[in-house]
């Protein structure tokens, strides 16, 4: 881990913070890889709280410093039968951008084909508007752009395949894809390929990208796979070009985050920090100072949630050029 990037000694969200406002809540398992973005003067969350069934409910959160939190009493899942004709198992990861003047989201959802985006809307941070699938390849890990450029939307998403025939599908490339409405996407690039025998083996968009004066740094999760021994979750940063994100710019190549303290390597799936959300602040025209501080949250061993921070500037000094 770059010294310069702090992390929290301790959790700062564990099951002991979930209010069990509803039965299954009452003694849940975990909460853990919350989307989080800035509004005002507040971090707002959306936690993925697994309860003992291991059914995940999605519940919102605010925090003024990013250690005192107020967990909501309000689950914001959506039901089992959103989609006419097939079953939703779970909802979960949801990624949050501040898009079109309001809070847009991208979960991963299991369904009986395999694993799809979710697209949402939390205009107010009221009820949760769910307004479909974006469609019909296997991925997870979507994160949207917070700007269009030239009219379109733009993500990364992480493409689901096996590895060899028989294996688990899973994903080692990060794609660039746009959009119009924000539901039909067209691929554009292929930004990132995992780094095999290195830390980033596999590899998934973490949160949204942050536009800055360098290009846009985008925190992304590494597994070293450890020829199936083991699977050790890290996050580096990706630097892409402003006007042309398709192009990159540099890339870290030592890991900015690892698991090392107990509560990071035990727990649900050991050996994981997962990160799933950036807040900065930023100007008028969505722009951040590298000199900025950030906080960043990750998921700590599928278990609880963790807190590292850090000045912009950090994540573009661990960038080498591409």
């Amino acid at each position: 881990m770059a010294a310069s990037l702090r992390t929290h000694p301790t959790p700062i969200l564990s099951r002991g913070d979930i209010p069990a406002f509803q039965p299954d809540l009452a003694d849940v398992s975990s909460v853990f890889n919350p989307g989080a973005l800035r509004h005002g003067d507040e971090d707002v969350l959306l936690l993925r709280v697994q309860d003992r069934g291991r059914c995940t409910h999605l519940l919102p959160a605010r925090t003024r410093d990013g250690h005192v939190f107020r967990v909501e009493p309000r689950d914001l899942t959506p039901p089992a039968d959103l989609l006419p004709g097939r079953v939703l198992h779970h909802v979960y990861d949801p990624r949050l951008t501040w898009l079109d003047g309001c809070c847009h989201l991208l979960a991963a959802v299991d369904l009986d084909a395999g694993c799809r985006l979710l697209l949402g809307r939390w205009p107010d941070f009221g009820e949760l508007q769910w307004l479909g699938l974006t469609g019909e390849d296997d991925q997870r890990n979507g994160v949207l752009f917070p700007r269009r450029l030239a009219g379109e939307a733009l993500r990364l998403t992480r493409p689901n395949r096996p590895g060899r025939p028989g294996d688990p599908p899973s994903g080692s490339e990060i794609w660039l894809e746009r959009s119009r409405d924000l539901l039909d996407w067209t691929p554009v690039a292929c930004v990132a390929r995992g780094r095999f025998h290195y830390w980033d083996e596999l590899i998934g968009p973490g949160p949204p990208p942050v536009e800055t004066e360098a290009g846009w740094l985008c925190v992304y999760h590494g597994v070293a796979t450890h020829f199936a021994a083991a699977s050790i979750y890290q996050a580096g940063v990706l630097l892409l070009d402003r006007a042309d994100p398709a192009r990159v710019l540099g890339r870290s190549r030592l890991n900015m985050l690892e698991p090392r303290r107990l509560w990071e390597c035990v727990g649900q799936v050991g050996n994981v920090v997962f990160p799933s959300g950036l807040t900065v602040d930023v100007d008028a025209a969505g722009l951040a100072s590298l000199a900025a501080p950030f906080r960043l949250y990750y998921g700590a061993a599928d278990t609880c949630v963790g807190l590292a921070e850090g000045r912009l500037q950090d994540l573009l000094d661990a960038c080498e050029p591409v």
